[in-house]
């Protein structure tokens, strides 16, 4: 479970951006508090895990880009998204200086939140799974995206935006289960070989996770799952 700490003085805002956090999978508010002081302790409370804040800039008593370097200084890999009204250039080029990971100006809609929230467990992710990286790999962590992802929404030569759609709202509602080409032609009622198509092509922009299984006869089997990081990905298609 991802722990995020919010840092804003407003309670209704605080209740909102804990309730969205609630609603990101492994995602956990572990924390508020409605002070930079307050926020202070907390950060530097080694036996509290926060992995990620999410920082308010104007405070009634506290102006939020002072905490940015209380985070750096005390050593503890904790990332931080700013989600504030502020919107003038040297806020935002203050807080991009500090390494924010994000910035969403108020007001926004929650798919903006799980959009930053979903991108930075990725970014997490992969910083985490490798001894040594690929100039794809580095590339994806600097500028956000592999070059596969960043060109996802043009969709393949016979593959169609409301088909597409249908198949990602299944498996939407069928998060955890893993299930074969036959399986989801069936569920959405369209053809074997249109069905294959769409997910082989899910498969190549890392939406979904391919694994092999081979029965009796030898015939493989193709079976399909859910790439959890990419469950943000998956909701925009199935808009």
């Amino acid at each position: 479970m991802i722990n995020v700490l919010i840092v804003d003085d407003d309670a209704m805002v605080t209740e909102l951006n804990r309730m969205y956090v609630a609603r990101v999978p492994g995602f956990s508010c572990c924390g508020t508090a409605s002070t930079l002081a307050q926020a202070t302790m907390m950060i530097n409370d080694t036996s509290l895990a926060i992995d990620l804040v999410l920082l308010d800039v104007y405070m009634q008593q506290d102006n939020g880009l002072d905490l940015l370097p209380v985070i750096r200084a005390s050593g503890r890999a904790i990332d931080v998204i700013m989600i504030s009204s502020a919107a003038d250039a040297a806020t935002i080029q203050t807080s991009i200086h500090y390494g924010v990971v994000d910035y969403l100006i108020k007001p926004f809609q929650f798919p903006r939140f799980e959009e930053a929230l979903s991108a930075w467990r990725e970014k997490k992710n992969l910083m985490g799974s490798h001894a040594y990286y690929e100039q794809a790999d580095v590339d994806r962590l600097l500028h956000g995206g592999t070059p596969e992802v960043a060109d996802s929404k043009k969709l393949p030569k016979g593959l169609t935006p409301q088909t597409l759609r249908t198949i990602c709202q299944w498996i939407d509602a069928h998060p955890e289960q893993e299930f074969s080409t036959d399986d989801l032609a069936q569920a959405v009622n369209i053809s074997r070989v249109s069905c294959r198509k769409y997910l082989i092509w899910l498969a190549q922009i890392n939406i979904l996770f391919t694994s092999i299984h081979y029965g009796a006869t030898g015939r493989p089997v193709y079976r399909y799952r859910l790439v959890a990081e990419q469950y943000g990905l998956l909701k925009q298609y199935g808009q």
